[in-house]
């Protein structure tokens, strides 16, 4: 269960990397300057050498380091240190201060020199005409794209690609199963074959219009998110001509130097999950290179006082921003919270631990942080570090946090016992105050908004059952047996979820209040959007008890989509699971072949 990239996560499964050229805005932005901008550039940096001798050097009397510490926890080889930005303790003791005057002589010195050869270069550049100004810049320009071009061919470090086990199980004996397995791998084709032939290259797909289809968290750009995102489940189903085109088309078309805001969560585990997976399964470097490149325009999201990332991202600019609705600007738990596997993997894989020091200086700042009744909430505000609103919830906008914390410690054979034991406190918080049984019996998890616990649970929050029997090993007190239980009770709420509906799927949300159980009471929580979660549920209790009813239930959903969902021009969303003459959504989203498919693909579900 601890290999890389098969476990499967409710935003995508473990991923892999790559490497790539910086954006350098500000490179190009100076180079179309005015020549007389230049000008002023020059004497602003005169002027910011002198005043640097009074402000910036180091007072021996006054050393403070704000510094969260770091383990070499996952990635042994790599060197915490290096590209850091203070990469040691820099203390002065006693006998050590006339060595420290006497480097201060040194740099005040130096700084002197700066001076004087700035003071020389300006002379000259207001000597010079305007044609030679023009053609200095136009150097300057050409370097920094030489630059650029140079750096893009580095190749990265070999790095071992681990052994996968599991990929290829061979056929069942069972010709029914057999048929069920061929069935699910037709759906697949179904769904790629029309994105390919209507949506090629645009991030999703519109089934009934037949055209492409995208949404604000890919941005304004065609990134071809469902190509990048259904590479796994194409390679595992033996898809190979798919897998192959889409290989194709990432190496010809990807490109991240667009002008183009994008959800930096989401581009995290649709992108460099699934290109890093794909790395992980085929071995193929190019989507090891593109993962890092993708990986480098989203580093500049992490700028922000706290270290917090912003929820989006210009992958131009480098220009980051939140959502308008997030409590006060805040950055949201479920989003920040997932980046640490792709990022681990990817300093494991490029050898530079500044990706895996990003995602631990999270961890860090969480862990120093109160937590009411020892719950996360799911708003921090990256200026501040203060949290938002004090809304806790396992569904949406929480929900992979805990996820990753629980596969973080996975990931790591077992020995990210801080993980662990992040994991562990945070779902003991979830139990005592967020699990509940519902007057029919019923256990779901509700939402803590302000001391007061809503009795509601969402469709993200049934991946919670397989979650918890994945964690069921390892816990504390000897609880295992609980906590697989309590994944079964959650896995039998979830179901109940679905099969209270007219079309056997499930709503986006349901309610637990008075008469109504397992039930969508407003009319914008009755849709469904070909979501994962309760069959990825079924397929953690399947693998984990072999009991035949997770099997059977995730044939029933399978079915229902097929019935339901299923349209010429591949698969769509249904606004209404309650009405028995249902209306389509018109979207396939990606993460239907990445995701939903990819849990009830051969090796899943309908492993013998």
């Amino acid at each position: 269960m601890t290999t890389p990239a098969l476990l499967p996560l409710s935003g995508r499964r473990i991923p892999p990397l790559n490497l790539g050229p910086p954006s350098f805005p500000h490179h190009r932005a100076t180079l179309r300057l005015s020549e007389k901008f230049i000008l002023l550039l020059i004497l602003s940096a005169f002027i910011t050498l002198c005043f640097g001798a009074f402000f910036f050097l180091p007072d021996s009397s006054k050393h403070k380091r704000f510094d969260l510490g770091l383990e070499d926890v996952l990635i042994p080889h790599v060197d915490a240190n290096r590209g850091a930005k203070n990469p040691g303790v820099f203390l002065i003791h006693g006998p050590d201060e006339h060595r420290h005057r006497e480097e201060e002589e040194r740099l005040r010195n130096k700084i002197r020199a700066d001076h004087e050869k700035a003071l020389e270069e300006a002379k000259e550049k207001l000597k010079k005409s305007r044609e030679e100004i023009r053609a200095e810049i136009q150097t300057e320009k050409n370097k920094v794209v030489q630059e650029m071009k140079t750096k893009e061919k580095k190749p990265l470090p070999p790095v071992p690609i681990p052994n996968l086990t599991g990929i290829n199980g061979g056929d069942p004996e069972s010709s029914d199963i057999r048929k069920k397995r061929e069935k699910i791998k037709e759906m697949m084709k179904h769904a790629w074959d029309n994105y390919r032939i209507y949506g090629w290259g645009h991030n999703e797909l519109r089934p009934i219009a037949r055209k492409g289809h995208s949404t604000n968290i890919f941005g304004s750009s065609q990134m071809g998110a469902t190509i990048v995102d259904a590479l796994d489940t194409l390679y595992i189903m033996g898809l190979l001509d798919e897998f192959r085109d889409g290989q194709k088309w990432i190496e010809d078309n990807l490109d991240f130097s667009v002008n183009s805001e994008v959800s930096v969560f989401e581009v995290n585990i649709r992108f460099i999950g699934g290109l890093l997976s794909a790395y992980y399964l085929s071995g193929e470097e190019i989507f090891k290179i593109k993962a890092v490149q993708l990986a480098e325009k989203l580093l500049p999201a992490f700028n922000t006082p706290t270290g917090i990332p912003w929820a989006m991202v210009n992958l131009k600019s480098g220009v980051g921003r939140n959502w308008g609705w997030a409590s006060a600007g805040s950055s949201i738990l479920a989003e920040f919270g997932t980046l640490h596997m792709e990022f681990v993997h990817l300093s494991y894989l490029t050898g530079d631990p500044v990706y895996y020091k990003k995602v631990m200086h999270i961890r860090k700042l969480l862990q120093k942080m109160d937590r009411p009744n020892g719950l996360y909430p799911n708003y921090l505000n990256p200026r501040t570090g203060r949290w938002g609103q004090y809304h806790t919830s396992v569904g949406g906008l929480g929900d992979s946090f805990y996820e990753y914390l629980l596969k973080a410690w996975l990931m790591s054979d077992k020995t990210d016992h801080e993980a662990r034991k992040m994991y562990d406190d945070a779902i003991e918080a979830i139990e005592k105050h967020l699990i509940k049984k519902s007057r029919g019996g019923l256990t779901f998890i509700g939402e803590w908004k302000n001391g007061h616990l809503e009795k509601k649970m969402g469709h993200l929050a049934c991946f919670a059952g397989g979650m918890f029997a994945l964690g069921a090993d390892g816990s504390r007190m000897d609880k295992a047996g609980h906590y697989l239980e309590l994944g079964a009770e959650i896995a039998h709420t979830c179901h109940e979820s679905y099969d209270r509906t007219a079309l056997k799927l499930g709503p986006e949300s349901f309610k637990f209040d008075g008469a109504v159980e397992a039930v969508a009471v407003r009319q914008a929580e009755k849709y469904y959007i070909l979501r994962p979660e309760v069959i990825e549920t079924y397929w953690y209790l399947w693998r984990f008890t072999h009991d035949p009813r997770y099997r059977r239930w995730g044939w029933e959903a399978a079915l229902a989509i097929e019935k339901y969902c299923r349209v010429s021009g591949g698969f769509s969303g249904v606004k209404d699971v309650y009405s028995s003459t249902p209306t389509h959504d018109d979207v396939q989203q990606s993460f239907f072949l990445a995701e939903t498919l990819n849990c009830l693909k051969p090796g899943r579900l309908e492993m013998q």
